[in-house]
């Protein structure tokens, strides 16, 4: 769970409707309306991604009036689901894969299998791409991948990047042309095929067990 204790607050009186802030928001929670930039508190996450690159330093971090927590219980879901969208996605459930934040590949999988279609969705209910967010859309593409959804980035946004290469991507005439270079491909695939398999022998309780 993360606790969300700050948000964007804009100053209409310096904005100019660049959709700067738009376009970095991780989780779409400000848009341009009628040439000024408007904040949705409830999408909010804190994140200070438009504060930062607003060029006319027309937004500012507050305190919010109630801290919003933000997470999604892995336990509300099969957690067999949650091991097997995982190990598709070459990660192991309990697996950091938002260091920021903390969000572990589980709540991702979780947040996917209750709903969530894209990596804002993910964002929005898990927390995660809310620190940095630059490391841990690589995983989250891939969990999304995994889960068989087509992925097409916002429209005019820098949210996100396309899909980096894996261990499991890697060509065979790739891996020989760079083998005599320190590259280690094969010993690398290893450790992470069995970080996958012991990944696979987790279990924790669902909802119905509590």
């Amino acid at each position: 769970m993360k606790l969300v204790t700050m948000m964007a607050q804009v100053d209409d009186s310096k904005c100019k409707g660049c959709r700067t802030c738009e376009r970095v928001c991780p989780v779409l929670a400000i848009k341009v309306e009628h040439k000024k930039a408007v904040v949705d508190p409830e999408r909010c996450r804190g994140c200070a991604n438009c504060e930062q690159r607003c060029p006319e330093y027309a937004v500012a971090m507050v305190k919010r009036d109630r801290p919003l927590q933000v997470g999604v219980d892995v336990h509300a879901v099969n957690y067999g689901e949650v091991v097997d969208l995982c190990a598709k996605a070459g990660l192991h459930p309990e697996e950091r894969i938002c260091y920021c934040v903390g969000t572990r590949a589980e709540e991702v999988a979780a947040a996917i299998i209750k709903g969530a279609r894209t990596p804002e969705d993910v964002s929005l209910g898990t927390g995660a791409r809310t620190g940095c967010t630059i490391e841990c859309i690589q995983p989250i593409l891939r969990l999304l991948d995994a889960a068989g959804y087509d992925l097409v980035p916002p429209k005019g946004g820098w949210q996100w990047y396309g899909r980096t290469a894996t261990a499991w991507d890697l060509s065979e005439a790739l891996k020989e042309k760079y083998k005599s270079r320190g590259f280690y491909f094969e010993e690398d695939r290893a450790v992470l095929d069995q970080l996958v398999a012991e990944g696979k022998k987790v279990v924790k309780p669902d909802a119905e067990a509590y």
